[in-house]
């Protein structure tokens, strides 16, 4: 017998199996990536007793905590006249063509690299899909996204609730009761995840350069060069 967790790219679950093996050699807990587009199927149908989803999600019959936001960065090829900004606001970007969006991130930031535009992405999708030839930029107007755990209403047993505990941070010598309810919304909101500046360059392998503050339609990100076509 085992615990199945589905997660989707951008999230990394290592801390929480260490966790639980500490916890629970007794019960294995099984991680699986998904694709997005599939994240609740294997939940519904019982393949996964548990799932970190990315809202938004359609969420009948399941519990549902919010969990961590996901800074937004723009992933741009490493010679744009943007490449080097600390920060974007989306009025810099209204004017750049933006990268057809495909279903597997990693071919939309190959889209990038080739040229054809920009792609905006969790902080945590790009950081995944680095390349050497892109970089990822922190956009700081642009909504975050927020990653959730799910699992289904009638699997609401004891090792769920276990795992939803380490999650939240409960020791093995805490009570339920002792943090807030785990049900669906219960929770408040996480504090959103750092800013990626600190290896906003992780798309592409570079260090951020320890310049400072962002950007605003008054007083654009300063360019190397021309506008290029």
């Amino acid at each position: 017998m085992s615990l199945r967790l589905d997660y989707v790219a951008g999230v990394s679950p290592a801390k929480w199996l260490r966790a639980w093996a500490d916890r629970r050699p007794d019960l294995p807990l099984v991680a699986e990536r998904v694709d997005q587009s599939a994240q609740l199927d294997r939940v519904r149908s019982g393949e996964a007793d548990l799932a970190f989803v990315r809202l938004p999600v359609d969420d009948e019959g399941l519990h549902r905590i919010a969990l961590w936001e996901e800074a937004p960065v723009a992933v741009l090829p490493k010679d744009h006249p943007f490449a080097d900004a600390d920060a974007l606001a989306l009025a810099d970007l209204e004017d750049e063509p933006r990268a057809p969006e495909q279903g597997d991130p990693a071919m939309t930031v190959e889209l990038v690299a080739a040229g054809t535009g920009y792609a905006l992405l969790p902080h945590g999708i790009a950081r995944l899909h680095h390349r050497r030839d892109v970089v990822a930029v922190p956009v700081t107007d642009a909504a975050p996204t927020r990653i959730a755990l799910v699992w289904r209403v009638e699997r609401d047993d004891d090792d769920i609730q276990e795992f939803v505990g380490v999650v939240r941070g409960r020791t093995a010598r805490s009570s339920r009761g002792a943090d807030e309810p785990a049900a669906a919304e219960a929770a408040p909101p996480a504090k959103p995840s750092p800013s990626p500046r600190g290896d906003r360059r992780s798309a592409g392998g570079r260090s951020s350069g320890g310049r400072s503050g962002g950007s605003h339609r008054g007083a654009r990100p300063k360019r190397r060069g021309g506008r290029r076509r």
